[in-house]
């Protein structure tokens, strides 16, 4: 039953990385105080989820730059995550973690081709800190 809980706190992050909602903070600080895990493995499990959400819209956004150009782009939000990605590069990531702005950054970069290597370091950075963030909230 434990692993349950591992697992949704995997898809809890992974979803939460995407442009649908999601509550993994909640769970995250859930498990942080039910001591059943280690919380540098709860915290490896919810970054990876989020990490790996964060690069699916990085790769909705690399697929999308084939048919349309920036701009085409209608939506305020969009318009302003191409520009401080264009703007600050592959760093301004490290924001990818915060709501309303850090998916339209992840899109944009893979539409503007943001290296892989690069999304991944930076998301995985920002994403690892929102956890860590939280870790040292619920007493960690």
């Amino acid at each position: 039953m434990e692993d349950w809980g591992l697992w949704g706190l995997f898809f809890s992050a992974f979803i939460s990385s995407t442009l649908l909602p999601g509550g993994s903070e909640a769970l995250f600080v859930f498990l942080v105080m039910q001591d059943q895990h280690s919380p540098v493995y709860l915290l490896t499990v919810a970054s990876l989820g989020n990490t790996l959400g964060g690069l699916s819209s990085w790769v909705i956004g690399r697929l999308i730059a084939r048919r349309y150009s920036t701009e085409k782009l209608t939506k305020k939000s969009h318009r302003q995550a191409v520009e401080r990605i264009k703007r600050w590069g592959s760093p301004v990531l490290l924001f990818s973690w915060l709501p309303f702005i850090g998916d339209p950054l992840c899109v944009a970069a893979g539409w503007l081709r943001v290296s892989f290597f690069s999304a991944f370091v930076f998301i995985a950075m920002g994403k690892t800190m929102r956890y860590g963030v939280l870790w040292l909230a619920a007493g960690g």
